[in-house]
């Protein structure tokens, strides 16, 4: 029996190839699927890491597309993968099994902002915490929504200052933190760092093309790191043509 075999796959969902090695990824369409914010967060976050993790863990993993990313990209021997929607939590336990993954990856279904609840035995041992939270905050008309494609997008549980909070609990000290994110929310994003003991150390502006203005964000930010913020070179997602541009294909090497 191959992997693929051992898993069931529902009515609604799929298999799709992710682009790193044979990795595979079990996801549902009607309800939510990862993009290029993640494979580029995955790849920002790789880049930038001063040195190789023992544990990391992802905050609002979904699918846990970024877990299995990491696993290719890095040598890790620990990910773990948080996650509050059930649905999308079974699926990413699903695809752990289904890339023979067991013995490096595992998820968590709960709430980021019950961190206390239930990671006493990480607090403060964590090598790297990456996250590709909601971007909208909340309110605005969407409290009645609650389909996972609404969760998946807006604060509808945790909120900004939840995930910062996390991942400063979580953290050794002068470890690393990476998310991805919108500009509209820069300001939250250092203010609510700063407060939690997280110092913005790197950013990366993302626009749709070399035309358009950024609309996405990649942050580093280290616990108890020292008050010096750099930009890095900008990155556009796709080229005059409508493909993607050099730059962004390297997020998919190794």
């Amino acid at each position: 029996m191959n992997l693929v075999e051992k898993v069931p796959v529902f009515e609604n969902e799929r298999i799709d190839e992710i682009g790193f090695g044979d990795l595979r990824l079990i996801q549902c369409p009607k309800e939510f699927c990862y993009g290029v914010d993640a494979v580029i967060l995955a790849d920002y976050a790789t880049k930038n890491l001063k040195k190789k993790p023992d544990i990391i863990v992802d905050l609002g993993t979904g699918t846990g597309v970024i877990p299995l990313i990491l696993s290719h990209k890095t040598r890790a021997n620990t990910i773990i993968g948080v996650e509050v929607q059930v649905d999308s939590y079974d699926r990413a336990c699903r695809n752990v099994i289904i890339n023979g993954l067991e013995e490096r990856l595992s998820f968590v279904n709960e709430d980021v902002k019950d961190i206390e609840n239930w990671a006493k035995e990480l607090k403060g041992n964590v090598d790297v915490v990456i996250s590709n939270p909601p971007y909208f905050i909340s309110g605005g008309g969407i409290t009645n929504d609650l389909t996972p494609k609404t969760i998946a997008r807006h604060e509808t549980t945790a909120g900004l200052n939840d995930f910062l909070a996390a991942a400063s609990y979580l953290l050794k000290p002068r470890a690393d933190f990476f998310m991805v994110h919108r500009p509209s929310r820069l300001a939250d994003i250092c203010c609510y760092g700063r407060s939690n003991g997280l110092e913005p150390k790197g950013m990366c502006f993302v626009s749709p093309n070399m035309e358009s203005a950024p609309n996405i964000v990649l942050v580093h930010m280290v616990k108890g790191g020292g008050k010096e913020l750099k930009f890095q070179e900008p990155l556009a997602v796709y080229d005059s043509n409508g493909n993607y541009t050099e730059k962004l294909l390297e997020a998919y090497k190794d």
